[in-house]
């Protein structure tokens, strides 16, 4: 076998045409030798070859006849010394932290752990067996693909609906599909797939985490999988266990044409990324790469004791992102999944470990800043989940510019309020009206609050509304792991009943949260499956669960298919109407001709006052949008608008009756009421501004302004509101006379919410 000399760029094993370049980067390692395999499993090393030269603790070789399919991995040879943090172990086949391709999953065994288990010393003493037979195995790649000028959507913000779902899961029973690309990259990129997306009226899939990942061993005992594979260890491979054309390299291709035929029909692809931490666990942890090649380098270990590992992630270790190379190795690799892979946007699991300098979570992180100045990444969506389990790493609201947030807030508090809590109200109408609270004072527009009611983590739709508890048992820890206080009603039964106004009344709940998700301002993300009101049983950590409890279910009953044609009927409703999806936020005052953008009124049509804001018994609200006062253009500068629409939120468990705004000139046309099965009304009836409309407990209607201006529709609310300030003066005088004669000078007050 030809060995030349190599180059120290690009790091990985880069196929050159002419042969394969491998290099790998360790600071401390003394000796660095590549493996070559012809077999994944069992067989041995056919090659191990030195790599004698180094630049910039760079180690790398040239070899003219290793080719695409190529399986490989490293030798890392260096001091063994735990206590010091460095744990070098030869004996270990090592995977390429920039491998392009993994082939093949871990076979479980003593030999998978750089120390002897079980002995006294724990991971004192190092395990000299070699572990070639069941490790993973690194993939030479052919990145050759025919992207046909494929171009990425780049829909603004504003106009983007998110849907969240996993690679396997969507599609492993859908009979539709041939059965060799159920569950798999082709699947979601598939004919019918892409249909369906079109149907649904998302724009982008995000998709749990794809790279390449490892089945703890303590979950394969007991039967279970790492389902949601947030346990990666190879950030620039596609895991091969979603491919249904192979695992030498071929996974990359089918996971290009997927995204090609998505960009084809207008759908991006956001990946789920998880660079926070790795699979190999705290210092009791098996060795697959990052802890063997530089150990010292890749994690946070305890500064007094490098034994340990500091963990803000709750899996045992966190990546040691301020150290260059690391950080180096995260970039490179969103750098990859853009340009070579072109998807879209990333939203990055427990965003703020990264963010971490010494300990705190800092918004001038080295972080923040390579990917602020990237004129790739930063060009891209950036979604961040903004905390971790670490001290001080809750951050909803503190990341910086480029970034969206997933907003815990609103789901905790549109859950809180169509549960009807007490005291929730004020809360709720800053989620529905973008989270100004939030984001304003940072520079940012609703567009930074990606809006979700559910997620792959915790219930679905369907069992937020039909369980009180968690269900985790089939997890196998005896319904310990899972989060308690999930801010769920059951409706008045646990789970399954046959109780027609219980399940009535589920439905209800179901259409009250979707309507919400999708009329508020900013970036609504929809769960997989809850479009059909697929249920997990309870089960709100269903991250083990590689069965039908997690798999979408597309054989459907009458209410759930017609559950999805609402959904569908409403995500087109948004689209269609700007007003839904401002880029800008309300600002809640007197914009144009002296009428405000957005009015917030009492049932019976005045405006709210801080009195109705701060009374904790206060469950019902309506919304007035104007759509002829957007204060929006297009790009060339052309006023934006919009119909005029009232919105009618009771989360009361009894009727409310609300006053219809507007003078006798003014009509609405009720469009759609949650109180329907259907959602949306087809023959939709119409009634003048001053009607009184009984609503239903907990219920949501929405009213179209068909006759009569802005002007008119508001202007029984402003009348209202001038009433009652002066009826407040006039009370606020008479108090004052009452202590004292000395003239009051009247004022003409207007409340004022903002």
């Amino acid at each position: 076998m030809k060995i030349w000399k190599g180059y120290a760029y690009p790091l990985g094993a880069t196929w050159m045409g002419t042969g394969t370049n491998f290099t790998l980067y360790s600071h401390d390692a003394t000796q660095v030798e590549l493996c070559l395999f012809d077999e994944v499993h069992g067989a041995p090393q056919t090659a191990c070859i030195p790599m004698q030269e180094r630049a910039d603790e760079v180690w790398h070789v040239f070899l003219p006849d290793a080719r695409p399919g190529q399986l490989y991995g490293f030798r890392v040879h260096g001091p063994w010394e735990p206590e010091r943090g460095l744990r070098f172990n030869p004996a270990k086949v090592l995977l390429d932290p920039y491998a392009r391709a993994v082939a093949g999953d871990v076979q479980w065994a003593p030999e998978m752990f750089s120390y002897t288990v079980g002995h006294p010393d724990a991971d004192l003493v190092r395990d000299d067996r070699d572990n070639a037979a069941f490790v993973a195995k690194s993939v030479v790649a052919d990145q050759t693909f025919n992207w046909d000028n494929d171009r990425l959507p780049r829909y603004p913000l504003e106009e983007t609906v998110i849907y969240e779902t996993h690679v396997k899961g969507f599609s492993q029973l859908w009979e539709e599909l041939d059965p060799e690309i159920r569950g798999t990259y082709s699947g979601i990129g598939s004919p019918q797939a892409i249909k369906y997306f079109k149907r649904l009226g998302i724009t982008a899939v995000e998709l749990l985490p794809v790279h390449a990942h490892v089945d703890d061993q303590h979950l394969l005992d007991k039967g279970l999988t790492n389902y949601w594979g947030y346990n990666s260890i190879a950030f620039l491979a596609p895991d091969s266990t979603y491919s249904s054309w192979g695992n030498r390299g071929e996974q990359v291709a089918e996971f290009k044409q997927m995204v090609k035929n998505l960009h084809t029909a207008g759908i991006e692809v956001i990946l789920d990324v998880v660079y926070n931490h790795t699979a190999e666990g705290n210092q009791l942890g098996p060795t697959f790469s990052f802890r063997g090649i530089d150990n010292e380098s890749y994690y946070r270990l305890v500064g007094e004791n490098p034994r340990y590992y500091f963990d803000y992630t709750g899996t045992g270790n966190t990546l040691n992102v301020p150290q260059p190379r690391v950080l180096q190795l995260i970039m490179d690799s969103l750098r990859y999944w853009v340009l070579e892979m072109h998807v879209d946007g990333f939203r990055f699991d427990l965003a703020a470990a990264l963010a971490r300098e010494l300990h705190d979570v800092s918004r001038l992180s080295s972080f923040f800043d390579v990917i602020h100045q990237d004129p790739v990444i930063s060009q891209v969506k950036l979604i961040a989940e903004p905390w971790d389990v670490g001290e001080g790493g809750y951050q909803v609201g503190n990341f910086p510019v480029l970034w969206c947030e997933w907003n815990g807030r609103y789901r905790d508090t549109v859950r809180r309020y169509w549960k009807g809590d007490e005291g929730v109200v004020n809360d709720f109408a800053y989620r529905l009206s973008g989270s100004s609270d939030l984001y304003q004072n940072t520079s940012k527009n609703p567009t930074a609050s990606i809006n979700f009611v559910t997620a792959h983590d915790g219930f679905t739709l369907r069992d937020l509304v039909s369980y009180n508890d968690k269900h985790n048992e089939a997890n196998g820890e005896g319904n310990q792991d899972g989060e308690s206080h999930n801010n769920s009603w059951n409706c008045g039964a646990e789970g399954k009943t046959e109780d027609e106004q219980i399940l009535a009344l589920r439905a209800r709940q179901q259409r009250n949260y979707l309507t919400t998700l999708f009329l508020s301002q900013g970036v609504p993300m929809l769960c997989g499956g809850d479009e059909s009101g697929h249920s997990r049983s309870g089960n709100n950590n269903a991250y083990c669960q590689d069965n039908e409890l997690s798999w979408q279910a597309w054989s459907r009953t009458e209410e759930e298919e017609r559950l999805f044609e609402f959904t569908c009927k409403l995500i087109a409703f948004r689209n269609e109407h700007p007003i839904f999806h401002r880029p800008k936020f309300f600002q809640g005052r007197e914009v144009i001709d002296h009428l405000k953008d957005i009015n917030w009124l009492r049932p019976d049509g005045s405006e709210m006052d801080e009195g109705d804001w701060a009374n904790s018994g206060t469950r019902a609200l309506g919304v007035l949008l104007c759509g002829d006062e957007m204060d929006v253009t297009t790009f060339e500068g052309q006023p934006i608008t919009d119909d005029t629409f009232y919105l009618c939120f009771n989360a009361h468990h009894e009727q409310v009756a609300f006053c219809l705004p507007g003078k006798d000139s003014v009509v609405w046309q009720l469009i759609l009421d949650t109180v329907d099965p259907n959602g949306f009304l087809p023959d939709a009836p119409t009634q003048v501004a001053g009607t009184e409309v009984m609503r239903e407990g907990r219920s949501l209607c929405l009213f179209k302004q068909v006759t009569g201006s802005d002007e008119e529709a508001k202007d029984s609310a402003r009348a209202k509101a001038r009433e009652a300030a002066r009826t407040a003066e006039a009370a606020k005088i008479k108090a004052v006379r009452r202590r004292s004669k000395k003239p009051v000078i009247s004022k003409d007050l207007t409340p004022r919410v903002e």
